[in-house]
Order: structure tokens, then sequence, then C-alpha cells
């Protein structure tokens, strides 16, 4: 709602909204239902709803709030109506990027309107601005639309632009059919690339399954696979690298680049170095996460990305984060001349049809020794038994030391507030704040740990991981389910606990960027997926990337601008240099 050439929102979040159990608090506070007005009202459903149109941002009702669900914003410039919105008080997207030849990716926090915006262009929703209890006709969505969108949607409307979508909620596909994937993708298969996408993203043992009993990561690569072969003149994934390792993310990347030299291709994605890889243009999404959206002009996708994490967009002269995302010149280093916090010796564990070998090695005391390998390799059964979760075949392996563990299964919470989860003894203080301060933790506290979704539940679990008080930490996949924000933020909390203390850490995850950022050694897995793993001892954290690297056919950069890692463009003059060279990881600064 605009007021003196402002825009007012209001936000109330239902789940925590306590209704008539205080009283209805907000409107006893609010100065104008004092003065007879109905700023602040009761729905059918028992819920209160604020007027933007009469709310004056005093600021009175968010503050005394028991159960802290009001947020009022007032944005420093004028917007027009948002484009769609949920409800009453509730989350709005202002703008909507446009395909265009290549790929368009979108950059920004969960919680801002991507998914949204992808819904919205690939016509699964329709514009609503803000008008909840009205079904506009095409006629007068079309009327309402800025230039640039009216020729989308009016394609869009008559049918003459067929879209593909791979939604972000893979879940939900296993929910709707049984049959085995074979009979998925040929049902799908509108462009007579079955075959094609069965070898580019490694489908062919999986074929006769049927797709309810398909793990995460052979889920999504189906996923992406359908909306791949489907006949359409632009294709959205959202999210496809979500539960693949680096060489999967990898193949696909290549898929969808292929796939967008005779298409239009969209993406969002929250690995930033397969994101920066895939994308031709970038639109940063901006605002406040639940709350409103905005979109961003089009964008080189080198500068859309600088500009993202940098936090300011030149364009529009807007500062949307009070602090740029910063990486170092210089990787994290081998920690030398420390004293050894843990060795153990060479392990051999067999589950099943499969076996696990793992090289002796040791950690040091303020060393982060970050994982990296396919899935179905073993990074997950060989931190069980450090964990002491599983045992070995060959030996007894007694870790006299406290452990903290953040497995890759999170288990179903109680049914407690995430409030009482940290005020459990044996956390340091100092590391909770910071960690539920820079991972979005506080906004949670007074909801339930079991109503969580799981991007909120991963959150909460890494902070609470990393808050204990403890030797040796543990994190499988900690990255998962974050955004990139979430995901740099956690490197550098995680780097600053252990740096310069006696504790050490153990990460597993499949984000090159942040391996990158807080690894001083690795430990390489290969092998066969699902039938034997190796695991290498303790490498320097150039040979184990230089190897990594090796085997998966990439050579990494520094931006010049931002110092993030990038990966080469293959066959480009630096990516064959670097092959040349023998030196896949980017050369020392």
């Amino acid at each position: 709602m605009k007021f003196f050439g402002k825009t007012r929102i209001a936000i109330i979040e239902r789940e925590k909204c306590l209704k008539e159990r205080c009283g209805y608090l907000c409107a006893k506070v609010c100065p104008g239902v004092r003065m007879g007005e109905e700023t602040v009202v009761v729905d059918k459903e028992g819920y209160p709803v604020i007027s933007e149109q009469l709310c004056t941002g005093c600021g009175i009702c968010p503050k005394k709030c028991p159960a802290d669900c009001i947020i009022i914003i007032n944005l420093a410039e004028e917007r027009q109506f948002p484009l769609y919105q949920y409800g009453p008080n509730t989350f709005r997207l202002y703008g909507l990027p446009l395909p265009q030849q290549g790929v368009v990716g979108l950059i920004g926090k969960n919680g801002i309107g991507k998914s949204t915006a992808i819904k919205l262009m690939a016509g699964q929703i329709p514009p609503n601005f803000a008008e909840f209890g009205k079904k506009h006709t095409s006629e007068e969505i079309l009327g309402r639309l800025p230039p640039e969108l009216r020729n989308y949607f009016s394609t869009i409307h008559s049918r003459q632009l067929k879209v593909s979508l791979k939604p972000q909620n893979i879940g939900k596909i296993a929910e709707v059919f049984s049959g085995t994937v074979k009979e998925l993708l040929e049902k799908n298969d509108e462009r007579k690339a079955m075959q094609k996408a069965v070898e580019l993203f490694a489908l062919s043992k999986v074929l006769e399954r049927e797709v309810p009993q398909l793990s995460g990561g052979e889920l999504q690569r189906v996923a992406v696979a359908v909306a791949y072969c489907k006949e359409a003149d632009i294709y959205y994934f959202d999210e496809p690298a979500a539960y693949l390792d680096v060489k999967q993310r990898l193949a696909c990347a290549r898929a969808l680049k292929e796939l967008s030299q005779s298409k239009k291709v969209v993406v969002v994605e929250h690995d930033l170095a397969i994101f920066d890889y895939l994308s031709d243009y970038v639109h940063v999404f901006f605002g406040q996460e639940n709350a409103y959206g905005i979109v961003s002009g089009v964008k080189s996708a080198r500068s859309g990305i600088n500009e993202y994490l940098d936090g300011f967009l030149s364009d529009e002269n807007t500062r949307f984060r009070d602090h740029p995302i910063s990486f170092s010149v210089s990787s994290v280093s081998e920690a030398k001349g420390i004293k050894s916090k843990f060795s153990y010796p060479a392990l051999e564990k067999s589950i099943g049809d499969f076996q696990l070998s793992c090289e002796a090695g040791s950690i040091m005391e303020g060393e982060i020794i970050g994982m990296l390998g396919e899935n179905a390799m073993g990074k997950t059964l060989f931190m069980k038994m450090i964990a002491g979760v599983e045992k070995p075949d060959n030996c007894q392996l007694s870790l006299a030391l406290r452990l903290s563990y953040k497995p890759q299964q999170l288990h179903k919470p109680e049914a407690v507030e995430v409030a009482e989860l940290f005020s459990a003894p044996g956390l340091d203080a100092y590391v909770s704040e910071q960690a539920r301060r820079r991972l979005g933790i506080n906004s949670l506290m007074d909801k339930r740990a079991d109503l969580l979704s799981g991007g909120e539940l991963q959150r909460v679990a890494v902070a609470l991981a990393l808050s204990r008080e403890a030797d040796i930490y543990l994190f499988d996949e900690p990255s998962a389910f974050m955004d990139i924000e979430q995901r740099l933020e956690f490197a550098d909390l995680l780097r600053k606990t252990i740096e310069g203390s006696k504790k050490s850490a153990f990460v597993i995850d499949h984000d090159l960027v942040l391996l990158d950022a807080i690894s001083s050694r690795m430990v390489i897995f290969s092998g066969e997926p699902s039938a034997k793993g190796h695991a290498s001892a303790p490498l320097g954290k150039r040979e184990g990337m230089n190897s990594f690297l090796k085997s998966v056919g990439i050579t990494l950069r520094r931006d010049k601008d931002s110092k993030r890692p990038r990966i080469n463009k293959e066959g480009s003059v630096l990516d064959r240099e670097q092959k040349e060279a023998g030196e896949f990881y980017y050369y020392e600064n």
C-alpha cells in the first residue's frame, strides 16, 4: 500500500499467531482502532488482519505482540501494486524476470519469491495484484501488466507458448506416480529425447525401479530428466542440483547449457559455482524473507552475482544488505606445527554388497577437513565410524573426546519450542548466540520444532551442533536446503569457531565454494558408487582439490573482483592452460 510516495507492508506469521489466546493485543494497542477505525479486524478464521491502507506504521503492535509474529515494513521507495500476494498480511512479489535465449539465473535468499516467480511465469498461478477475493479474466490481467510482461503473458494465455517445469518439491512426483522410472519418462518423452536423458542424467540403473522407491538424488535426476524430455519453448528448473553430488551437478549443468542453445532456460540454484557456470543472465531477488520480494533488472551473469554478493545493485542504486559477502584471496591453509587432535587407523567396513576402505589419518587442532566424493562412496559411513554410530569391521575405534554430530538425515524433532532446544545444557553461550543470529534462528525460537520446514530444521540442527561444547565437530551435508548467504554464513561461523582453538571438524558437502572456504585439508573418496569406496588419508588442500577436480574434468579460477571460485568454461584458454599444467585447482595467488 502506498503512503506519501512510499509503500507500507504488514505481515502476520499465522503459524505463530496466538489469536484469541492473547486477547488480540495488536488490536487493543492500535491507535487507529482506539480512534474507531478498522485498522485491525478479525477474519472468519479468527486471525487478526491489519489494514495496510489505515496502518500508520507506529510500530506499537510488533513490539507488544507476545508471539512476535507481526512485521511492519516501510519501503524506502514507491512500489506499484505487487504482481502476486498470497493473502492479507502475507508475502508479496514485486516484478518478474523474463526468459531470454540462453540460461537466466534467479539468485536470492530463501523465502524471497524465486519459486513464486517461476510458478507465475510457468502459468501455474495467475497474477492477482493483491486482490484475493477476485478472479481476474485474462483481459484484466493483461491490461494491468507492464508492457514488458504483457506480451509474455498473452502468449501464455493463448497457449502459444509451452513451458516445462521441474518443481522445487520433487517429493510430490512420488506421491502422484507409482509406476517405474521408464514408464514416467516414456509418458513425458515429447521430444523423443528419453535415451539421451538416460545417458545425460545416469538413469540406466534405475529405469525399472518404482518411482516411490527412489532416493532423493535419484528422484531429483528423474525429475530433471522428465522436464528435459518435454516439448516446450521455455524450461524452468527450480533447484536442480539439490541432493546431487558434484559430478552429477556438473552433468546436469552441462545438459541444461546444451538445452539452452535451442531453448530458453530459467534456473534457481543455491550452489554458487554451479549457478555461475550455468547462467548467461541474472535477476537478483531482494527484499525481506517471508515478507516481500523485489526483482532486479536483467544483468550479465558475472555482474549480477558480484552485485548480489556486494549487496548493492548499481543500476537500481539500491543497497539491500548492510555488508558484502567476501572471499579470502588466499585459501585456508593447512595447519602446520599444530598438535594432533585425533588419529585413526586404517578402517574397513562392509554393509550388504558395499565395501569401504579408509587410509589411516589424523586431524590437527584448529583444523577443518573437507570430505569430497560422489554419492554412495561411503562418506557418511566413514563419518558414522568416527562418530561411533557404526563400528569398523577390522578394529576397535575408541574416541575419548567430546563429539558434536550433525547427521545427513535429520530425525523428526520433539514437539517442543525451538527455544527449549537452545536452553539445553552443554552449549557455548557465545557461539550459540552468534549461530542463532547469523543463521536466522532467532525468528524461529517460538516455533514448535516438529513443525519446522526442511530448511528451518536444517539451520536449527547446524546451529545446535555448532553451539555444543565439543572437541570434534562432524557435519554431514550442512548446506542442504540452505541458500547461498546461509551457506557462507555457516562457513564463516565454523572457521571462527575452529581456527585458533583446540577444536577440529570434519565436513562432508558437495558445494565446492563452501568446501573451498572452510577446508584446511581434504579426504577424497573414490571407487564405484554403491559397490566399493576408498577414502584417502587427509591430503593437502591443493593436492586433494586437484585430484578431485581432475576426476570430474573441470578447472577453477578466482573472480578478479569478488575473489569467489568460478568454474572455467570447458575448452577455454584458461581451462586448457590449467589442464596442461596439471593445475585443476586455481593457480596460487
